[in-house]
């Protein structure tokens, strides 16, 4: 079967022939001209049109053409369906629609500037959405290394490593363990916690909990977290402009309201009023 629609294709125009591709006609013929010739090409060639207006395989309302392949051909694959609004977000530049619509069109916006040639770009591109669909189907709840508690668990390693020698007497093996540890996972997606570093440094997760205190002001693993935590929220605070929900998913509260009551109880103030005092402060600086 032959398809045909506008030349220079960017998100769209690539997102569909994957998807016929992959899922409806894998022989399937894709056909780029410039977009006044493409119904005229479309009926010498025998071709259906698509991603143009006045054909089937268009825009309807806020949805963009590859909503309309999934509808018109049943698909119900879950991991199309978390494809969809990341592809229609980028396509109508409305990037609320998925954290990742944005990095799409940004990747699709560079390509197209690379290769000139529509039917290398398309080939390219190609390999854009099998990754796409690969996270899609088998990655999208996992976090890279910049997940907030594995961040933390390195901020506190990196505490005992910059302790003075004199506080860090009698050193427990582990120590040099959990090094290694975090070494050899630095750049994959595990997310480390203080059972998984018990379980794989061969530790009791009690004595771990009881004897991390002597080595980070005399706080539980727990309390060292969160006093992280809160340091790095009023570091947040004061230099940059983040929603106070954004802060509190930056630090890795679970939502703003429990952001809001822990802060409040480590500083005596919410996260909204400490921000309005530093407001404050800075314009009585002034003059």
């Amino acid at each position: 079967m032959k398809w045909i629609t506008r030349e220079r294709p960017k998100i769209d125009r690539i997102a569909c022939p994957w998807l016929i591709r992959r899922f409806i006609d894998p022989e399937a013929e894709i056909v780029f001209c410039p977009e006044g010739e493409v119904k005229t090409r479309a009926e010498q060639l025998g071709a259906t049109p698509f991603d143009i207006p006045d054909v089937e395989f268009s825009h309807y309302g806020d949805q963009c053409t590859f909503d309309y392949f999934l509808k018109k051909y049943r698909l119900k694959d879950p991991a199309l369906h978390r494809l969809a609004p990341i592809v229609r977000g980028a396509d109508t530049d409305d990037h609320t629609l998925a954290e990742q619509a944005a990095g799409l069109w940004a990747i699709s916006a560079g390509l197209a500037y690379n290769i000139r040639d529509d039917y290398e770009l398309l080939e390219k591109g190609m390999m854009i959405y099998d990754a796409l669909y690969t996270w899609a189907a088998q990655l999208y709840n996992v976090r890279h290394t910049q997940h907030p508690t594995e961040q933390l668990l390195l901020r506190v390693y990196q505490t005992y490593l910059n302790a003075p020698k004199s506080k860090r007497t009698k050193v427990p093996a582990w120590i040099s363990d959990l090094e290694e540890m975090i070494q050899d996972h630095i750049d994959t997606n595990l997310t480390l916690s203080l059972k998984t570093v018990s379980e794989n440094l061969n530790v009791n997760p009690t004595y771990l909990s009881r004897e991390f205190s002597r080595y980070f002001d005399n706080l539980s693993f727990g309390e060292y977290i969160r006093k992280l935590r809160i340091e790095k929220a009023i570091q947040l605070l004061e230099s940059s402009k983040s929603t106070l929900s954004e802060i509190a998913y930056l630090t890795g509260f679970s939502d703003q309201s429990h952001f809001t009551r822990i802060f409040k109880k480590h500083t005596g103030k919410n996260p909204s009023a400490y921000r309005k005092s530093i407001v404050q402060g800075k314009g009585n600086t002034k003059g």
